[in-house]
């Protein structure tokens, strides 16, 4: 008698996809190999999500749902705003941990621009992220981490511009680590603003 797969709760199934998508691009990715790596079965997926697309439209919006939890664990054993901030940066830097594995996020981030559901999750995250954004600025410039004639929303946008960039940047050259790279970036955005 074969034993029964064990059960998986949604976020374990969601992680299962976050890590089969790191190694597989959007066309070699199936639902079998989510189901791998979540130690269940494809027809458990498919009684749950219905289809790949299905389950990844679900993880869309978990994600997209999750931004504040995201900055409260990165600001977890951290001191300081800037701390934090810079902990952003170096998070965002793991989809860029390979050539390899940015050209991948770079493939699903194609999908996220150019089909409207999966554009509206990315949409909902990349304004979160920048509230959360200007939220730790505001911090720190509370924090005397920052000048107090720091605009808060301005240098958020910059902040989110100069990471997202500097990770684009960072597979053109691909010299040391998309984190090196990005954190030398960030840090020369906000040295003006230094206190």
């Amino acid at each position: 008698m074969c034993p029964r797969p064990r059960k998986a709760s949604d976020d374990d199934i969601y992680l299962a996809a976050q890590r089969a998508m790191s190694r597989l691009g959007p066309g070699e990715l199936t639902l079998a190999d989510i189901a791998a790596e979540a130690g269940v079965t494809a027809g458990l997926l498919v009684q749950r999500f219905g289809s790949k697309r299905e389950l990844l439209l679900a993880l869309s919006r978990r994600f997209s749902g999750g931004t504040a939890a995201m900055f409260a664990e990165l600001r977890k054993g951290r001191r300081s705003p800037l701390a934090t901030l810079r902990a952003y940066s170096d998070c965002m830097a793991h989809m860029a941990a390979s050539p390899a594995v940015f050209a991948r996020n770079f493939a699903y981030l194609q999908i996220d621009l150019t089909d409207p559901e999966f554009r509206a999750g990315l949409a909902a995250h990349a304004r979160a992220a920048r509230k959360e954004l200007q939220k730790l600025i505001r911090e720190a410039i509370d924090a005397k981490e920052l000048l107090p004639t720091t605009n808060a929303k301005q240098l958020a946008r910059t902040v989110e511009a100069v990471v997202n960039g500097s990770m684009l940047s960072w597979a053109f050259y691909q010299e040391g680590t998309a984190q090196k790279w990005m954190r030398r970036d960030l840090d020369a955005v906000l040295k003006p603003y230094l206190a």
